[in-house]
C-alpha cells in the first residue's frame, strides 16, 4: 500500500491529475487519453482547406492559462488533430533500444527509452470513424508525414506574467527564461504494407513522451471528436470535455481557442458577428453529435463591448455524478417501497 506521507508534492500532484482524469470518463468507450496542452491549445486551425503549407512558417499560439505552444514547419488543420487523437486512443508503449552514444565508464546511459504506438491501418481507420477501405490509407499516410514536417516548441509557463516574458522575449528573437521543449510530435512512421491489417508504428517525439510519463493527461470523448462537422467544434470540444467541473465558457476563451481577435486591432463588429454564428453551429453540432445535452446563450455586458457566456450540460454524467444518481435512486426506491434495494439484490444474504 502507498504511504501518502512518504510522498513528494510532485508525486502527490500526479496522484490528483490521474484521479481528476478517472473521474472525467463518463461512462464513454475508448476516450483518447492525450496530454493536457493538445487538448487545450488552438495550435490546431479551425480548418481543412487553405493551410500554410511553407516550411519557414512559425507561429506562437496561445490560451491564456492553459498553453503557450509554438509551431514550426507548417500550419495544422483539423484533420491533423483529428489523427493524433485517433492515435491516443490507443495506449503507447515504451520500447528500450541500445544507446548509439553509450560508453562505458560515463553517465551516459546504456538504453534509450522510446514511447511509440503499434497499431494497423484498419485500427487507425476505425478509430478515426472513417470507412475501412485501402483508398484512404494514402490521405491517412498523407496526414501523419505533414504532422511529421512540424516541430513544436510547448512552454511549461501558463502564467500572464510567462506569457508575457515569451511574448517579449520571442519579439525580441530570444529564448524566453521559461521551460520549455522542442521536438517533433512524431519521429518516425513506418508500416509493413498497403493492406488494411498492415502493421503500423508511430513514435512519438521527447516532448509528447515526457507529457505522457509525467501524466499530464486529460480523457476526451473521441466518439464525440470524430461525429463533429463543424471544424470550430473540434476546436472546442476537447476543451470543454477534458473539463468535467467546467459548465460555462466564455467567447473570449473560444476565441483563443480557435486563434481569433474578437477586440483590439483589426476586429469588427462584422467579424464578432461572423464568430458568434460559428459558435452557435459548433454547439448546435456538439448537441447533434450527443456530446453535449443542452446549451444556452447568454449576453453579458452593456454598450459596445457585450459579449458572449455559453452555458452548457454534458450529455454524460462524469463517474462522481453517476454514483450520486445512483445513490439517490437507491434512496427514492427505499422511501417508495420501504424495502432496502440491496436486500433485493440475488447475492444478499
Amino acid at each position: 500500500m502507498t504511504d501518502l506521507f512518504n510522498l513528494t508534492p510532485a508525486e502527490i500532484a500526479r496522484i490528483e491529475r490521474k484521479k481528476r482524469t478517472m473521474q472525467n470518463k463518463r461512462g464513454r468507450k475508448n476516450p483518447s487519453m492525450l496530454p493536457d496542452r493538445l487538448a487545450r491549445t488552438s495550435a490546431f486551425a479551425p480548418r481543412r482547406q487553405g493551410l500554410i503549407t511553407d516550411s519557414n512558417f512559425s507561429q506562437t499560439y496561445v490560451v491564456p492559462g492553459y498553453s503557450v505552444i509554438e509551431v514550426k514547419g507548417r500550419e495544422l488543420g483539423s484533420q491533423h488533430r483529428d489523427a493524433i487523437y485517433a492515435l491516443f486512443r490507443m495506449k503507447p508503449t515504451t520500447v528500450y533500444e541500445n544507446n548509439p552514444a553509450y560508453r562505458s565508464g560515463t553517465f551516459i546511459p546504456p538504453l534509450l527509452s522510446v514511447c511509440e504506438t503499434k497499431t494497423t491501418w484498419r485500427a487507425l481507420l476505425k478509430a478515426l470513424n472513417k470507412t475501412e477501405h485501402v483508398n484512404n490509407l494514402l490521405t491517412l499516410m498523407t496526414v501523419f508525414q505533414e504532422i511529421q514536417q512540424v516541430s513544436l516548441i510547448i512552454h511549461q509557463g501558463r502564467s500572464l506574467e510567462d506569457m508575457e516574458k515569451i511574448f517579449k522575449s520571442r519579439s525580441q528573437s530570444r529564448l524566453a527564461d521559461t521551460a520549455g521543449s522542442s521536438e517533433p510530435m512524431i519521429t518516425k512512421l513506418s508500416w509493413s504494407g498497403a493492406q488494411l491489417d498492415s502493421e503500423v508504428v508511430v513514435r512519438y517525439g521527447q516532448t509528447v513522451v515526457n507529457m505522457i510519463q509525467k501524466a499530464a493527461l486529460v480523457s476526451v470523448n473521441a466518439e464525440v471528436q470524430f461525429r463533429l462537422k463543424s471544424d470550430h467544434a473540434k476546436v472546442f470540444w476537447p476543451f470543454i470535455d477534458s473539463q468535467p467541473n467546467h459548465t460555462w465558457i466564455d467567447e473570449e476563451r473560444l476565441a483563443h481557442l480557435a486563434g481569433r481577435q474578437l477586440w483590439g486591432e483589426g476586429a469588427t463588429a462584422a467579424k464578432r458577428s461572423q464568430f458568434r454564428k460559428e459558435c452557435r453551429e459548433a454547439f448546435k453540432d456538439m448537441v447533434a453529435a450527443k456530446g453535449l445535452a443542452s446549451y444556452r446563450e447568454e449576453v453579458t455586458g452593456s454598450g459596445w463591448h457585450k459579449g458572449r457566456r455559453w452555458h452548457y450540460v454534458h450529455a454524460l454524467p462524469t463517474q462522481g455524478e453517476m454514483e450520486l444518481l445512483v445513490s439517490k435512486a437507491n434512496e427514492l426506491a427505499e422511501q417508495t417501497t420501504g424495502t432496502d434495494p440491496e436486500a433485493l439484490s440475488p447475492d444478499a444474504a
